[in-house]
């Protein structure tokens, strides 16, 4: 590793590139990562993208040098740290459940890395001061954790992390105990905190639009598989697979089995409309699927494609209505979500019709659910 930069006396920030190389991890009769590869620069900012369950954990994990892996190696700048403990790595990991020293104030957890790293009591004071004031802590610096509220514990937890000038930060999942207001600042602030300091950054989390907001690059994880790592903007508007593609969409993708006619989209006896010209693909089998908000209840597009439905079920959040419908296309039968802005009241068993903009299409093919077409970056937005 090498020391970039020293931003006050006595504290050190770190740069280095972090590489997984081919690396899997297996439990007993359990795969819990499979063969993943990766390079993660420095001063970059890293979402580690999936479900509960996909492995999100594990990987940041072998990351940090928590656990060793079954096969593969972990590189820091070039050199392998596969069997290096987390004591001898530069590394901060926040939990999203939290962890301080329950017999110390607030003060003296967020101070414990600076003192460690034997930091001046001068800069020890500034920066806890700053890591508090961001993360509304002052007036319980004097108070132990035990004390507070959850959200105040990861808050203090983060604070931790923030000081410590790590050159690999993992956040799994840090702000789900947090109340909404903080979340969305944490959400704007974490990215450029940790940035300045040159560090790797990783962000563990379930929600793709927390992906959306942080930026940097995504990692979509499934099932211990890494399905696609590049700029967050980008693996979104083109996954490269189907399994991506639902990875990030919530609400759920709504998919429907098709055929391509002639340049026709077909489901049954029904025209979803016309795939553009300059496309060319070839006739045959494909998964149709397009986003909650890409599918409307007014004619907004020229070409859009009117489809019957009947309401099964409809949310209300205030600004948005969630309209969960069944379409019935003949052969083909299907479940779809609808999301539009304002507030739409609708009854269970309620006829309506629905508007698909062909522009909006993805298609996939093959058993793997290869992307074979998708909208232009501005359709996608």
């Amino acid at each position: 590793m090498t020391v970039s930069h020293r931003s006050q006396p006595g504290v050190f920030y770190y740069t280095a590139m972090l590489e997984l190389d081919r690396v899997s991890k297996q439990v007993g009769a359990s795969l819990h990562i499979n063969d993943v590869s990766v390079v993660l620069e420095k001063g970059s900012l890293n979402v580690l993208l999936g479900p509960t369950l996909s492995g999100k954990t594990s990987l940041m994990r072998l990351m940090a040098g928590l656990d060793r892996p079954t096969s593969g190696h972990v590189l820091v700048d070039g050199r392998r740290v596969t069997g290096m403990s987390v004591r001898q790595r530069n590394v901060a990991m926040v939990y999203q459940q939290f962890i301080n020293y329950p017999a110390m104030t607030v003060y003296e957890n967020i101070a414990s890395p600076l003192r460690l790293a034997g930091a001046s009591k001068s800069v020890i004071e500034s920066k806890v001061q700053e890591a508090a004031e961001l993360l509304k802590l002052t007036e319980f610096l004097q108070r132990t954790p035990l004390s507070l509220s959850g959200g105040q514990q990861q808050r203090t937890a983060l604070a931790r992390a923030l000081v410590k000038g790590a050159e690999l930060v993992l956040l799994d999942e840090p702000l789900a105990n947090l109340d909404y207001k903080l979340r969305e600042e944490l959400r704007v602030e974490l990215p450029r905190m940790f940035a300045e300091t040159g560090a790797v950054f990783v962000y563990a989390t379930t929600e793709p639009h927390e992906a959306l907001l942080l930026g940097g690059k995504t990692m979509t994880l499934h099932e211990g598989s890494l399905t696609q790592f590049g700029p967050t903007i980008e693996v979104y508007n083109q996954p490269v697979d189907l399994q991506t593609a639902q990875t990030f969409s919530d609400p759920p993708l709504n998919t429907l089995a098709v055929e391509i006619k002639a340049g026709r989209v077909v489901a049954g006896h029904h025209s979803l409309g016309q795939v553009h010209s300059n496309e060319a693909l070839p006739d045959g089998g494909y998964t149709l699927a397009f986003r909650p908000h890409h599918v409307s209840l007014t004619q907004s597009a020229v070409h859009s494609v009117p489809v019957e439905a009947v309401v099964g079920t409809s949310e209300i959040t205030g600004s948005e209505t969630y309209i969960h419908v069944h379409v019935d296309l003949g052969s083909t039968r299907t479940h779809w979500v609808v999301l539009t802005h304002g507030v739409h009241r609708v009854n269970t068993g309620d006829a309506i019709t629905v508007y698909l903009d062909p522009a909006r299409f993805y298609l996939f093919t093959g058993s793997d659910g290869t992307l074979s077409r998708a909208p232009s970056y501005e359709q996608a937005a």
